[in-house]
């Protein structure tokens, strides 16, 4: 069983998993909300790291600092889309001490590690991101840079849970075509009902269900041949849990908390 435990930098808590104990990381909690990840939090978890973090635009591209770096230079020639920041929710490091980082308030921010390689991914996977299948992508790139799936260790942390997370059918049926192949909606929220711990669950509202966007990003991974055993997920709810974390449903506020990982030699 994987074990969360909070941590203390200068009185201020953030979050770890005992699942990615060999590499510096970690899921902030809103107290960190003013402060940079890409120096500052990246100082928190290593003195020596290089922090990278990105512009999210809620869809399913996953950069390497390198490719951050070129983006960068495009979107500086053409100064109609200059930009400090890469546009994608995704990044994964390319060598070792490389912290990348993604931002939530109620999306799920994922934090994934090769013991062999000692890469690392972060990844923010909302509804829409989920829909896409970024943590496949990313999983997906991870492979193809020489990571193999059985050495991948995986963190999900704090996000909205799917009992509180009220959503439209439609949106349920967007999200759910990432597992199941259906083309009528009833017959698809159905599926995802009857599978499981099922990532939907019934809500009062008429044309609404409950969705658990966690256990979606579980389910995908668990179709790429990824056990559970290498899937951990916070026990946390942001909506649930305001004396730690912004929730954009609860607050309506365009605040977060950043979630990082550092990539180590490999093994």
């Amino acid at each position: 069983m994987h074990t969360w435990h909070w941590q203390n930098w200068q009185g201020l808590p953030y979050l770890t998993c005992s699942l990615l104990e060999d590499w510096p990381h970690g899921f902030f909690t809103q107290k960190f909300w003013s402060r940079p990840p890409e120096t500052e939090l990246t100082q928190v978890l290593h003195a020596d790291a290089s922090g990278y973090r990105l512009k999210q635009v809620h869809g399913n591209t996953v950069l390497t600092p390198s490719e951050v770096a070129t983006q960068l230079q495009q979107a500086q020639q053409d100064r109609e889309n200059a930009s400090v920041w890469a546009l994608a929710d995704g990044l994964m490091s390319e060598q070792p001490l490389q912290a990348v980082w993604v931002a939530s308030a109620d999306c799920t921010p994922v934090l994934i590690a090769d013991q062999k390689t000692g890469h690392v991914a972060a990844v923010h996977a909302g509804w829409r991101g989920t829909a896409a299948k970024i943590v496949p992508q990313a999983i997906n790139r991870l492979l193809a840079s020489g990571s193999k799936l059985i050495d991948l260790r995986i963190a999900m942390g704090p996000a909205i849970a799917g009992e509180v997370y009220q959503v439209s059918k439609e949106t349920a049926m967007e999200v759910g075509t990432s597992i199941f192949n259906h083309e009528d909606e009833e017959a698809m929220i159905d599926a995802l009902q009857d599978i499981p711990t099922p990532p939907i669950l019934p809500d009062e509202k008429p044309g609404h269900v409950r969705l658990d966007v966690r256990r979606v990003n579980f389910l995908q991974m668990e179709m790429m041949g990824i056990s559970g055993e290498q899937i951990a997920i916070a026990p946390y709810c942001t909506y649930q849990t305001p004396e730690h974390f912004f929730s954009y449903r609860r607050d309506n506020l365009k605040k977060v908390q950043w979630s990082g990982i550092v990539s180590i030699t490999g093994s």
